[in-house]
């Protein structure tokens, strides 16, 4: 009877033994196929956060021209873009810079073609949006103004090169600036300066008359000399030898 007993008890253990190890595995199971679907979910979300986020910065919405440098002119100049992206334009560039008015297109043009990017905007963008944009366009390089006329809330430029945006928080703003601000591949004169310019806006001061030592056909009777600019200057300009090496002063009107 006791072999009977402990036979029956062996048994018993064996069976407890084997349901345990049924349990662990279930348990392992379980663990593993719960941690799998968190890394799958996890892994998912990462992935859609990067796709989605390179969507929203893609710049595959940019126009693109195909103006040629280095052509100056004292007129003034009809532009087929708004604001223009390239083109004939006037023999002094735009101080780079923020300003609160609009300023001549033609001045605008020729600080693109020295690398630099011009954010312009409807004049009734909300302050806090134009203020964004104020943060962006502080570092060198780069022009801001309003703009009459615009399709979009705010439009950037840059030589050969535009984008219409969404506002002023559009996630492609500083992927452009990164892109095309002072890009070699893109800039007619690198290296050529974005200040000595003229530093007035349109309402200012009018378009510069022709200068007889820029342009050898200016009638030199009815032509001012620019006079230098009053901005200091640590570094020499670089750009090209037509171009003047400081801006005419402002009128006293």
């Amino acid at each position: 009877m006791s072999k009977e007993k402990a036979q029956a008890r062996r048994e018993h253990l064996a069976r407890m033994r084997a349901e345990q190890k049924r349990k662990e595995r279930r348990a392992s199971l379980l663990m593993w196929g719960v941690g799998g679907l968190v890394i799958v979910v996890l892994v998912g979300l990462v992935g859609f956060y990067i796709v989605n986020d390179q969507s929203q910065k893609s710049l595959d919405d940019v126009k693109t021209f195909a103006y040629k440098g280095s052509e100056h002119t004292w007129d003034k100049v009809a532009y087929k873009e708004t604001p223009p992206a390239g083109g004939p334009h006037n023999y002094y560039w735009q101080n780079c810079g923020i300003y609160d008015q609009p300023i001549h297109n033609e001045h605008g043009v020729h600080s693109l073609e020295h690398g630099a990017v011009w954010i312009t905007y409807r004049s009734d963008l909300p302050k806090a949006d134009v203020d964004k944009l104020k943060t962006l366009a502080s570092s060198d390089f780069m022009l801001l103004s309003p703009y009459e006329g615009l399709k979009a809330d705010v439009v950037v430029s840059s030589w050969n090169h535009q984008l219409a945006l969404n506002g002023a928080d559009d996630p492609r703003l500083p992927a452009y600036i990164k892109k095309y601000k002072q890009n070699p591949t893109f800039t007619p004169e690198f290296g050529a300066a974005c200040d000595r310019g003229v530093g007035t806006t349109a309402g200012q001061q009018p378009l510069p008359t022709p200068d007889p030592e820029l342009d050898t056909h200016a009638e030199v009777s009815a032509v001012p000399t620019p006079q230098p600019s009053t901005e200091p200057s640590t570094e020499p300009s670089t750009g090209s030898s037509t171009e003047p090496s400081a801006a005419p002063s402002p009128s006293a009107s």
